[in-house]
């Protein structure tokens, strides 16, 4: 089926859900043991069968456009480097020189070549060592053996996805299952991006579980997003592990109304908006005015997480007076995001740690946490031969 038709079936199917009050529903509920947000071996584990395995969307086109752009950025307490070589490709590698393991680059920025602040050693934009200090001293290498340990890494729709594990096999075609042709369609390579903000919150768990479900919408974000988006009217469908949410606005017959069903599945942002969930951490918002693209890392311990918000646009800023308004537009973002979502997650992060009870419920409207927490299991497993879970 075409890309349009599909997304146009969707509205249809939120319509639905707006003029009879009602949203999907699964057959049953489904429990998850509290321990799943507290167990530091299950914490373990999570880092190991499932964020040091599963591709990792951890930059994009827009960070790193020009040949010589580079970033560094700590994964799940593993130090990486992403940059874009003169040939074009986008690379990624373990940001650690061969000699006595310090950093070789830090930051964001350009250049031709990374250099070792301890003792200057030099690689490539290939990650090819190139240099050593007062090399007549130092004794013979094997220099090809000694360069930068390299990550399996694709770009693809905009984005720049990175495996932890060196030498793992990383195929983006099956882990989302044409998920990707959103962003396709979208140009999302030609967008700019803005910028960027840090927010600390509960285990990762517990605030990623925040971004699938609108049950919370009237309760938690009365004044933010309720207005807009009714609460509990929610539409899922599933990409492999990955989601896309569909949230109809209150306005959609309206916004419908006077658009050609044919065109219905273009109309995102005007009568229905869409949450793009990239497994197991990142949550993906286009909003009219500016996108924000959570990154959810574990913290250094199971009961926090690092969460980076992102925000692009289509359009570069235009002056300084644009660039003011984004920025302001950005920090009621990323406040809304912590004030309203966060704070309430540390707090049951706290109710979790008493002991209070065995086990959280998911309902049967709150499909995206159970198809989540299914794949999450599938994962931790670590059995390819089992089914995968499916929505």
């Amino acid at each position: 089926m075409d890309r349009v038709e599909q997304l146009g079936d969707v509205a249809e199917i939120m319509l639905d859900y707006v003029e009879n009050k009602t949203t999907f529903q699964t057959a049953k509920p489904m429990t998850v043991p509290t321990r799943s947000y507290t167990d530091s071996d299950q914490w373990r584990a999570e880092m190991e069968l499932v964020f040091k395995r599963v591709p990792l969307m951890l930059a994009f086109t827009a960070e790193l456009p020009n040949p010589g752009d580079y970033k560094t950025m700590d994964a799940v307490g593993l130090p990486v480097l992403i940059n874009r070589a003169k040939d074009g490709k986008a690379r990624a590698f373990l940001n650690v020189c061969s000699h006595r393991g310090a950093p070789v680059a830090e930051g964001k920025g350009n250049c031709a070549r990374f250099t070792c602040k301890y003792h200057a050693w030099t690689y490539g934009q290939d990650g090819k060592l190139l240099g050593i200090s007062e090399a007549s001293t130092f004794g013979e290498i094997d220099k090809p053996g000694h360069g930068l340990r390299e990550l399996p890494c694709e770009e693809r729709a905009g984005m720049i996805f990175v495996c932890l594990t060196p030498n793992a096999p990383i195929d983006l075609d099956h882990y989302f299952q044409g998920f990707l042709e959103d962003f396709e369609a979208l140009d999302f390579a030609n967008w700019s991006y803005l910028g960027s903000r840090e927010i600390i919150g509960a285990n990762w768990k517990i605030a990623f579980d925040g971004y699938l479900e609108g049950y919370h919408f009237a309760s938690l974000h009365p004044e933010t997003i309720h207005p807009r988006t009714p609460s509990n009217c929610t539409h899922y469908e599933g990409f492999g592990p990955n989601i896309r949410i569909g949230f109809p606005q209150r306005r959609i017959a309206e916004a419908l109304s006077d658009v050609p069903r044919a065109k219905w599945g273009e109309q995102e942002n005007n009568g229905y908006d869409f949450v793009r969930i990239f497994f197991p951490n990142v949550s993906i918002f286009i909003a009219p005015e500016i996108t924000q693209i959570a990154q959810l890392f574990p913290g250094p311990t199971p009961d926090r997480n690092r969460t980076v918000l992102n925000y692009l646009r289509r359009e570069a800023p235009r002056d300084d007076a644009d660039r003011e308004s984004l920025e302001g537009m950005i920090n009621f973002f990323r406040d809304v995001t912590y004030n309203e979502d966060y704070v309430i997650g540390l707090e049951i992060q706290q109710g979790l740690e008493s002991g209070a009870h065995d086990d959280l419920t998911f309902g049967r409207n709150e499909r995206g946490n159970q198809y989540f927490h299914e794949w999450l299991n599938w994962y931790l497993e670590d059995d390819p031969t089992l089914p995968e879970p499916v929505m």
